[in-house]
């Protein structure tokens, strides 16, 4: 289905259903309902599948966590099938769950998404190019994260 909003009615409440189903990052199966009109459908039920708790280790991991999906949902359409890009996240969120992000991650990350979005060819001529690239077709900055992130890697010494 691609990028789609929900809302989970009462998740909230003491006894919810969605209680610990409902967090930064997770894999989940969902079952929801349409809405009628407009885009934003009521979430019925969450399964997770893949909790990555190790992504709770320090900080950069939730920091480039949050950098990957912001740059997704900048260049991605609503409901738009997104299966290529969709499987890059799962595989870099994946990576984040055991390792610290690094320069590189960050870099080949753009990479990979630019040249999903055909922005780039095969082999990117300077580091930082996807970046731009995408930064110039989608008229937007990448997200502040993206400092941040890069930040924090020099403050923690990852060099790679």
């Amino acid at each position: 289905m691609g990028l789609f909003r929900t809302i989970a009615k009462g998740a909230l409440r003491p006894k919810s259903p969605f209680a610990g189903a409902l967090d930064l990052f997770l894999t989940v199966d969902i079952r929801f309902t349409r809405a009628k009109s407009g885009d934003l459908h009521t979430l019925a039920e969450a399964r997770w599948t893949n909790p990555r708790l190790g992504l709770r280790q320090s900080y950069g991991r939730v920091l480039a966590a949050t950098y990957l999906v912001k740059l997704i949902a900048l260049v991605v359409e609503p409901h738009a099938p997104i299966l290529g890009i969709y499987e890059l996240l799962t595989k870099a969120l994946d990576y984040l769950n055991d390792h610290d992000p690094s320069p590189a991650f960050v870099e080949r990350f753009e990479l990979r998404l630019a040249e999903d979005l055909g922005l780039v060819g095969e082999k990117a001529v300077s580091v930082g190019e996807s970046g731009r690239a995408i930064e110039e077709n989608f008229h937007r900055r990448l997200p502040i994260q993206r400092r941040q992130v890069l930040d924090w890697i020099g403050q923690h010494g990852k060099i790679v």
